[in-house]
């Protein structure tokens, strides 16, 4: 891949920290202006940013973004998969009851009438919607929701499926408008070997401070480090898009949304309802409005965002949203409802709540592990493949082994106040069976509350339980390495792997 903008790695970095005032309160005044909105997702990212207390990395382009606008601590995706995470923040409603929470399904439904993407609320009263962004990595233009749609065009939910107006770049012309640009240099993929290369102060892989359910291995620092590498970049960019909004003379009439789409693609991250999949960095800032260097532990679903959005742009937020705006002062959540479902072939269903408080995960086929051995993470985890070789050698300590078990517990309950890495489950502790049958009777209002508006499931056959069989029969010397904790690219052997089939239907 061919990099457009490596000069964001050399900007020069700011020492400034995030400021830390839980108690003060938003002070807002009326706006007569639709203000500008602009929507960065970094893919695949917990709360590893400096200002959130992150170690070993350096963001201070969103350090200062915190400083000047408001940070949360309790914000969580309902889903911590992108395409069920995303289909949330498009509607605005929770992805089960929409019926778009299996992983890129139903790509063909037509979405229920009864809802709408909120770009089209938007575009309703005025907003021009934009989609990426020509100078950031691969430019940014990912949607990848569950339901019939086109990037661009009109909508009507009929026989027009457009989300967007237009792609790449912002103007006063445009004003109001609404800018939705993924930051998506923290997915995994074969760039990150190259990005960590092209740094001028690639992260120490001696000194990092790892969480301690990951073992401490080299192959798993080096991946670690590379991570962190990454946000490093994707810190850059965001610091690139500020600079933009005041060349533009766009900045003092512009809210700038920071978010994760998931969690980290790491150990307990993306995909599972563990704390690392489902905690998301968010970071709101508006200095026309809100005063800054504030931190919020209130607890925030993604889907609040989008009613926010809303809210920001006076539009009425509909009936259906299960979100609400934040800065609303009839704001009041105090649990987020997290599912998990289909994820390429892997047919699983857990539920969760998370309060600031508390974690409950409800696993429905507990014979299901963690590690299922997914082609998909195959590729992109090495932790995994060295964590799955230590663990067959009994050399993981007790926080590390429960990833590799046979099965998974029916039911995990942590204490994120105590236990943040949610170390110890207390579901079987009896000194907890009260907050136990209270999260358990929450998990069961919310699955009824929000039942699927329909049953059709239309999911997508991934390849990548046939790339893995091919890959460790024809190709043992790259599987080895695989297995070693060397990322050796994805989509490098799923063209191989077409040549292959290609190659091999020819001759017959």
């Amino acid at each position: 891949m061919k990099f457009t903008n490596t000069f964001i790695i050399s900007l020069v970095l700011m020492s400034t920290s995030c400021k830390t005032n839980e108690n003060s309160e938003p002070k807002t005044k009326a706006s007569t202006v639709q203000p500008n909105i602009i929507w960065l997702m970094a893919e695949d990212m917990s709360t590893d940013l400096e200002c959130y207390g992150m170690p070993n990395v350096k963001t201070p382009n969103l350090n200062k973004m915190a400083n000047a606008g408001i940070r949360f601590d309790n914000a969580f995706v309902t889903n911590s998969i992108c395409s069920p995470s995303r289909s949330a923040m498009m509607i605005g409603t929770h992805q089960v009851k929409t019926n778009t929470h299996h992983h890129r399904s139903n790509r063909d439904v037509v979405l229920d009438p009864q809802f709408k993407p909120f770009t089209a609320k938007l575009r309703e009263v005025g907003y021009t919607c934009v989609l990426g962004h020509e100078q950031v990595f691969d430019k940014g233009r990912k949607i990848d929701v569950n339901f019939k749609h086109d990037p661009i065009g009109p909508w009507d939910g009929i026989t027009q499926f457009g989300l967007f107006d237009k792609y790449d770049s912002f103007t006063k012309a445009d004003e109001p408008f609404f800018a939705q640009i993924q930051l998506k240099v923290t997915h995994r993929g074969e760039w990150w070997s190259d990005i960590r290369k092209q740094s001028k102060h690639p992260v120490d892989t001696k000194t990092l401070e790892m969480p301690p359910y990951m073992a401490d291995h080299p192959a798993i620092r080096l991946d670690w480090a590379k991570y962190l590498d990454q946000i490093e970049y994707m810190d850059a960019e965001v610091g690139m898009l500020f600079k933009e909004l005041e060349d533009k003379g766009l900045a003092d009439n512009t809210v700038v949304i920071f978010i994760g789409d998931n969690g980290r693609c790491n150990i307990r991250g993306k995909g599972y309802l563990q704390d690392p999949g489902l905690r998301i960095p968010l970071i709101v800032y508006y200095p026309k409005e809100f005063q800054g260097g504030q931190v919020r532990k209130d607890v925030v679903s993604a889907t609040d965002i989008t009613a926010s959005i809303l809210d920001f742009a006076g539009v009425k937020v509909p009936d259906y949203m299960t979100g609400q705006p934040i800065f609303s002062k009839e704001f009041n959540r105090q649990y987020v409802y997290g599912a998990r479902d289909l994820w390429d072939e892997i047919e699983e269903q857990s539920r969760a709540v998370v309060s600031e408080d508390w974690s409950y995960i409800r696993n429905d086929k507990p014979e299901l592990p963690y590690d299922a051995h997914q082609a998909y993470l195959e590729f992109y985890r090495p932790a995994v493949h060295v964590m799955r070789t230590l663990y067959k050698a009994g050399k993981l300590n007790d926080n590390q082994k429960p990833f590799f078990e046979p099965s998974k517990p029916k039911e995990e309950l942590y204490n994120l106040k105590e236990d943040p890495h949610q170390l110890n489950n207390l579901a079987q502790n009896p000194d907890y069976e009260p907050v136990l049958q209270k999260l358990r009777q929450k998990v069961k209002a919310y699955d009824e509350e929000l039942k699927p508006v329909s049953d059709v499931y239309h999911p997508v056959i991934t390849k990548g339980p046939e790339i893995m069989k091919w890959l460790k029969k024809e190709m043992p010397g790259d599987y080895a390495k695989m297995q070693s904790g060397e990322e050796i690219g994805y989509k490098r052997f799923t063209n191989l792997y077409k040549k292959a089939k290609t190659k091999a239907k020819a001759k017959n």
